[in-house]
């Protein structure tokens, strides 16, 4: 905490799919993250590829944000086509940053690529790409469609049973990890949130970061309430 603000680990994208691969290496976080974190009143601190160990030990939370592709030997598969481009040095880093804030019990939010990850984590495993194995198209920064929300869950408190949300992701959920309940879905069934049963967890499939703030256009509801309530969230258990 900092001046009665919990400070939250914001994990970095980077520019591996521009270069290929290839160095340098170059590490940045967008905007909206950070903004949303900042709004709800926490701190954010956006995490190196170093020091996961003292990241987990320094903040009170994690947010895992989206990007690339988790690596699928993460989850026991080979890489299925071209539409599939993983970030290893990423997900070599998020793997052990992520468990270290699991060994400490403290709050996680995850956020497209991170709400997969966490996921592959908890024992889960993904559709690698959702045209190509269902036959649905999710990736597209125009599209919104709507969820249906779990009764009790913080998305239906918050925002009903039924709302719209964004859709840029080519991969989902497919088999849920341990201890994870799905908290809503599209209207083909594809996982669009989970909380875990015991874990200070939340997770989406779509960006509430895009939704919020600056960036939103008013076809969604405003998502801002989101963010606060996992601040809000984290402040008590930090406290405890």
């Amino acid at each position: 905490m900092i001046s009665g603000k919990p400070v939250i680990c914001v994990s970095s994208d980077s520019n591996n799919i521009e270069k290929n691969g290839a160095e340098p290496r170059q590490l940045h976080s967008p905007a909206a993250y950070s903004r949303a974190i900042a709004a709800a009143g926490g701190v954010p601190i956006v995490a190196p590829e170093q020091c996961y160990q003292e990241m987990a030990e320094l903040c009170d939370a994690l947010l895992l944000t989206g990007g690339d592709d988790v690596c699928p030997e993460l989850y026991g598969e080979e890489i299925l086509n071209d539409t599939v481009r993983p970030d290893p040095k990423r997900t070599a880093y998020e793997v052990p940053l992520t468990r270290a804030f699991l060994e400490k019990g403290k709050p996680i939010l995850c956020i497209c690529r991170g709400f997969q990850l966490l996921n592959c984590l908890l024992g889960g495993d993904l559709y690698q790409d959702l045209v190509s194995q269902c036959g649905y198209v999710h990736m597209n920064v125009d599209i919104r469609h709507f969820v249906t929300a779990e009764e009790g869950s913080i998305l239906y408190k918050l925002f009903g049973e039924r709302f719209k949300v964004n859709s840029t992701h080519h991969q989902a959920v497919r088999k849920l990890g341990e201890g994870l309940h799905v908290t809503a879905r599209s209207v083909e069934g594809i996982i669009e949130a989970y909380e875990h049963d015991t874990l200070p967890i939340w997770g989406t499939q779509f960006h509430p970061e895009r939704l919020t703030g600056i960036a939103w256009d008013e076809r969604t509801g405003d998502f801002a309430p989101y963010f606060k309530a996992f601040i809000d969230m984290v402040t008590k258990h930090s406290a405890q």
